[in-house]
């Protein structure tokens, strides 16, 4: 199923499938969240979401990570 993000999303959390956010929408282009790590976000967790380029301010969303969108948050699937 296809997740739909829009220009809503932009500030809501980012959270893992425990919970734990790990980061916030910045913006939201051509249908692609981009994501602002929370500074506590290990580089092994920015690694498996394909996030490794330590130049990147913020982050792109793949659509295939999104498990749910909701009013409050948007969380990810298992990584």
């Amino acid at each position: 199923m296809a997740t739909t993000i829009t220009d809503d999303e932009t500030g809501k959390p980012v959270v893992d499938s425990d919970g734990n956010q790990i980061g916030v929408v910045s913006s939201v282009e051509h249908g692609t969240a981009l994501v602002d790590p929370d500074p506590g976000v290990t580089d092994k967790l920015l690694a498996k979401l394909g996030w490794d380029n330590s130049d990147e301010e913020d982050y792109p969303l793949q659509e295939a990570r999104i498990d749910t969108v909701t009013d409050d948050e948007i969380r990810l699937r298992s990584l």
